[in-house]
């Protein structure tokens, strides 16, 4: 199976990590659509909204994280990622498409456009003002949101699910970009190293250095 992205974006990593932890090995092919004239000429035929990660499996070509997931998920139903009890699945669900919108919509895409890909790549200039948006009410708020739930080991259930790997790969590139949760965030601060201390996510992350070291992004998180 054939993965299009690269490993430092937050949905690509979600599918990476899903297919680790199910043991489904994947070739990457490195697309970063934010770099002009990267993406291959039939992208479009990939990933009908030009976005990454997108799968090609035998001639089957599917686009988006979570549908990606559901996918392996029917391939490889263990370890589940997605809970067998029926409302702990649609609040793993719930989360996952919170996580794309509250944290990657409103906190990770706005600081990384204007403090990476507009700068970096595009010789743009950022705007400070959506950064400190971002930064300062956007994210505060989600991680306020994910303090005050029952926060242990995991965000739904006793295991692993599509909703923790939704919300970590977001906070490893907020961190990446230089911020960080704790001290206003304990509990998710305690949720996230454990996360990134297991050994499926350690892999990931030592995968991903040489793509964060290059766009110069801060590792100093990792230990």
């Amino acid at each position: 199976m054939k993965v299009y992205g690269v490993p430092l974006s937050v949905h690509t990593r979600k599918v990476i990590l899903a297919a680790r932890l199910k043991g489904i090995p994947l070739e990457s092919e490195i697309v970063i659509p934010v770099v002009p004239g990267n993406p291959p000429s039939n992208w479009r035929d990939i990933s009908p909204t030009g976005l990454i990660p997108a799968i090609e499996d035998n001639g089957f070509r599917l686009a988006d994280s979570t549908a990606i997931i559901c996918y392996l998920e029917r391939k490889q139903p263990t370890p589940a990622l997605l809970p067998a009890d029926d409302r702990e699945y649609a609040a793993a669900l719930a989360l996952d498409a919170w996580a794309g919108s509250a944290l990657f919509r409103s906190v990770i895409h706005p600081i990384f456009h204007n403090q990476i890909v507009g700068p970096k790549i595009r010789n743009v200039p950022g705007d400070s003002a959506v950064i400190e948006a971002a930064r300062d009410k956007a994210a505060p708020e989600a991680f306020g949101y994910l303090e005050n739930l029952d926060l242990r080991d995991f965000l739904v259930g006793d295991r692993l699910t599509i909703a923790d790997l939704a919300v970590i790969s977001n906070l490893i590139l907020f961190h990446y970009l230089g911020y960080r949760i704790a001290p206003q965030f304990p509990r998710l601060d305690r949720y996230f190293r454990r996360h990134i201390d297991t050994p499926a996510l350690r892999a990931a992350l030592a995968e991903e250095a040489p793509f964060a070291d290059q766009m110069g992004l801060d590792r100093s998180f990792i230990h």
